[in-house]
């Protein structure tokens, strides 16, 4: 499905109803946006693994302009910024009240900044493996160093370098990477994701390229303003989102509450799965209005 918002088309797609009938009544199920990360990548990775999340939200899927199924748009709009103004304008198309906000790793920027800049759009927040401001790039590449193989620093020489010319150079780098992006790494599975996928380069070296604008953004001095119930998932083990990036976005947002995976780095979808599902789903209950 397509909406035509702010002057390109983003793809979305739901999972899960939004009226359940119980008894002699109809339950609602909260909305909640789901926000890929990347950028250059798409919604697709989160399904399965999120499916069972539908049992009790209305999973609302979508990617972002220029990726994915989205359109493509002027590249100098492939910025956060611009994510967070596609995501207000998504969430208004389709008649939404305030959401579940659930987003993962720049999925997770996007969502910090939205709920930062529109507080009464947000019911919940919930952060996966991200970070609040650019200096997660210099500690990423600090790890690789530190605990890449060669074949892995050469990849991530790549991605700093903002030199990806095509989707299949895309595919071969999470392939190389994938012994650091999750530690259940399953080289079949890892395949199956990524032919799935619709990757999209510009964006991907717009935002990690010498000049990207992950290197600059800052989200901190916002971030007292979000008054949503946050939740904050972390990975012991992650590389480019390291754990001390999580800790700080919970010192910094009033009342959070942080859990840091004790098994899982960048993927905690794929390393303990059923453990982040189930705490998404018991923070909802008890942060419930």
């Amino acid at each position: 499905m397509y909406a035509s918002v702010r002057g390109t088309r983003i793809y979305f797609d739901i999972e899960g109803s939004g009226l359940v009938p119980d008894g002699p009544v109809m339950r609602e199920h909260p909305p909640a946006m789901v926000i890929h990360g990347g950028p250059g990548g798409d919604h697709t990775g989160f399904k399965p693994a999120f499916t069972p999340l539908a049992a009790k939200l209305q999973l609302i899927y979508f990617d972002h302009r220029g990726q994915g199924r989205s359109d493509a748009a002027d590249p100098a709009t492939y910025t956060l910024d611009e994510n967070v103004e596609d995501m207000e304008a998504l969430r208004r198309h389709l008649g939404l009240g305030p959401i579940v906000s659930i987003g993962t790793s720049y999925g997770g920027m996007v969502a910090m900044a939205h709920a930062a800049r529109y507080p009464a759009a947000v019911s919940h927040l919930i952060l996966i493996v991200t970070a609040a401001h650019g200096g997660f790039v210099t500690r990423a590449e600090q790890i690789v160093a530190e605990r890449g193989t060669p074949e892995q620093r050469a990849a991530c020489a790549r991605l700093w370098a903002g030199a990806f010319r095509s989707a299949a150079e895309m595919r071969e780098f999470y392939a190389v990477m994938g012994p650091l992006y999750a530690r259940r790494y399953d080289p079949a599975a890892t395949l199956a994701t990524g032919t799935r996928a619709r990757h999209a380069s510009e964006p991907l070296n717009r935002a990690f390229g010498p000049d990207g604008f992950l290197r600059r953004f800052d989200l901190r001095p916002e971030l007292a303003r979000i008054t949503a119930p946050t939740l904050i998932l972390g990975g012991r083990h992650d590389w480019i989102c390291a754990p001390e990036f999580s800790e700080e976005i919970h010192r910094l947002i009033p009342g959070s509450d942080l859990r840091i995976f004790a098994e899982s780095s960048h993927s905690i979808r794929v390393d303990e799965p059923e453990a982040m599902r189930d705490a998404i789903a018991g923070f909802l209950v008890y942060k419930a209005p």
